[in-house]
């Protein structure tokens, strides 16, 4: 009687590790694989933030255009894949649609950090972006030394949820941050710099180009031979999509290394030097 109830508990045991491995493995294999999926439909579907000159949409046609745009499309060409673009998102909200599974992938540039490294899978860089250091065009104070923004007595003017945001808290502690809310346009924010409601603005040479085209001589880039951070525009989709990261990486380095990207750059690039290129790494034998 003893061994008989041994058996049976043994018995026991066996099915409910049977039976747990067996769900395990179904409960993988109901969570398919963003990379299946785009596969299997042929399609891939891209979400964007209107991020010039990277990523923009014509109000009146619907269509898209810019430098991510451009390239995504020729890389989904010559994958053989469909793009098609779903929604417009925020900041906030791109990461959160991902593992939703309302799209595959952000088609607008996303700066690769830790944060979003943790959380997600991101190509290798289209290209990179310096981030400038912009004050009054009288402005004097930190020219010699940005250590000297990190002061009570000084004012970082930061958009909720940008990188600005993060570097002014991280690198910059002790200075106040003058915050506006995620649906603020970076021109605001050099508005606010120019009317002194704060004392300096971290953001892309690109957008202060923009500005300063409507309003020569108010502010200046103390950072321009020497970006505060230097920072890679990458796709992002969600975590563990490793497969799905290698194929686009190697269309896009496919197009970096034809010279593709570089033309598209270019032709959106409304002045020189207002991005950087991803190296080529290969030269002639010499």
């Amino acid at each position: 009687m003893k061994r008989y109830f041994i058996s049976l508990i043994t018995m026991t045991l066996v099915f409910t590790l049977f039976s747990c491995n067996q769900t395990t493995s179904e409960s993988k294999n109901s969570n398919t694989a963003v990379y299946d999926r785009v596969i299997k439909s042929g399609t891939l579907k891209a979400c964007f933030l209107t991020y010039p000159p990277a990523c923009m949409k014509d109000t009146k046609t619907g269509n898209m255009s810019g430098i991510f745009v451009d390239v995504l499309q020729k890389a989904c060409d010559n994958l053989g894949l469909k793009l098609e673009w779903t929604e417009e998102v925020g900041w906030a909200s791109q990461i959160e649609g991902l593992e939703t599974d309302r799209y595959d992938i952000v088609g607008s540039p996303v700066w690769a950090n830790p944060t979003r490294g943790k959380l997600t899978t991101m190509t290798i860089p289209v290209y990179f972006s310096g981030i400038g250091v912009f004050v009054r065009a009288n402005e004097n104070r930190f020219t010699s030394n940005f250590d000297l923004i990190n002061n009570p007595n000084v004012r970082i003017g930061t958009i909720d949820g940008e990188t600005a945001d993060l570097i002014a808290r991280t690198d910059f502690p002790n200075a106040k941050r003058v915050s506006s809310t995620q649906v603020t346009e970076i021109s605001q924010k050099f508005l606010d710099l120019a009317s002194n409601k704060c004392d300096v603005v971290f953001t892309e040479p690109y957008y202060a180009y923009e500005y300063l085209r409507n309003n020569p001589g108010t502010i200046k880039n103390i950072a321009e031979s020497n970006p505060i951070r230097l920072f890679g525009n990458c796709y992002m989709f969600k975590k563990n999509e490793f497969q799905l990261q290698q194929m686009l990486n190697v269309a896009i380095q496919d197009l970096i290394n034809s010279g593709y990207v570089d033309k598209i750059i270019s032709k959106y690039e409304p002045a020189p030097h207002l991005f950087y290129r991803s190296a080529n790494q290969f030269k002639p034998f010499e």
